[in-house]
């Protein structure tokens, strides 16, 4: 079994959500990548995403644009997220899902980027700048390598969300609000009636991510999903003093 279902039956069991925080990877290092991992698992993280630095990331604000530009500057390269998956795979089974713009999948070669996550430990990938129109394919080749392709749905959405969640594994990735990712001290007004009508389309899990940046706006969404993904607000505290998104992150686990 996929290492994310493991993770919800056991939070469903137990009666608690995921909290799933987002890092990129090497920024600042490949080594203080896999130690943030690790260290993130600690302070209550249920699954980890890691993204792929790119130069021109669409879906995210100035806090990942920078962080995407500084592991850039450090010499990333598509070969160290794997080396990432495995050296975490070295002592941990923490679920890890891969962010990805699909320009670097098809670079690579979508059967030799999957077959390398796979190999690496990974168990979910998160493209959104994949349309639902051209992912059918891609979706088959993750199944045939046991790898989830996690969907994003937003608010604007509306009736393509039954189209967009049908057969989805994993869980499904809620955009809060329009734009870009950051930090924002509350979310728009109809999120819960945005996450119920997720929830009457679909049987996996829904997780709310764009903007969840305090223990206050967990709060208020807790109730409507199944867990919360945290970008911004992780990755922000990490490039000023890394102790301080370990204790958020423990902080906001503590709601849960």
């Amino acid at each position: 079994m996929n290492r994310i279902d493991l993770v919800f039956d056991k939070l469903k069991k137990e009666n608690k959500k995921a909290l799933i925080p987002f890092i990129s990877c090497s920024d600042p290092s490949l080594e203080e990548t896999v130690d943030n991992v690790l260290k993130l698992e600690k302070s209550g993280a249920s699954i980890i995403e890691i993204g792929i630095p790119f130069s021109d990331p669409l879906a995210d604000g100035p806090v990942i644009q920078d962080s995407y530009c500084r592991a850039l500057r450090n010499g990333f390269k598509v070969k160290d997220i794997f080396a990432c998956g495995k050296r975490v795979r070295e002592k941990s089974e923490v679920p890890l899902v891969i962010m990805v713009y699909y320009n670097l999948v098809y670079a690579r070669g979508i059967d030799k980027f999957l077959k390398e996550a796979s190999e690496a430990g990974f168990d979910g990938l998160i493209i959104p700048d994949i349309p639902l129109e051209e992912r059918g394919e891609l979706k088959e080749k993750c199944e045939a390598f046991e790898i989830y392709l996690i969907p994003l749905v937003a608010p604007t959405s509306k009736e393509r969300i039954e189209k967009i969640i049908k057969g989805a594994n994993g869980f499904i990735y809620c955009v809060s609000s329009n734009g870009t990712t950051g930090e924002r001290s509350g979310l728009s007004e109809g999120i819960s009636d945005y996450l119920n009508m997720v929830r009457a389309n679909t049987e996996a899990p829904i997780c709310l991510g764009f903007g969840i940046s305090s223990r206050e706006v967990v709060k208020e969404v807790k109730d409507y999903c199944d867990g919360v993904i945290i970008g911004s607000a992780v990755v922000r505290r990490l490039g000023e003093n890394r102790e301080q998104a370990f204790e958020f992150v423990q902080d906001i686990s503590e709601e849960f």
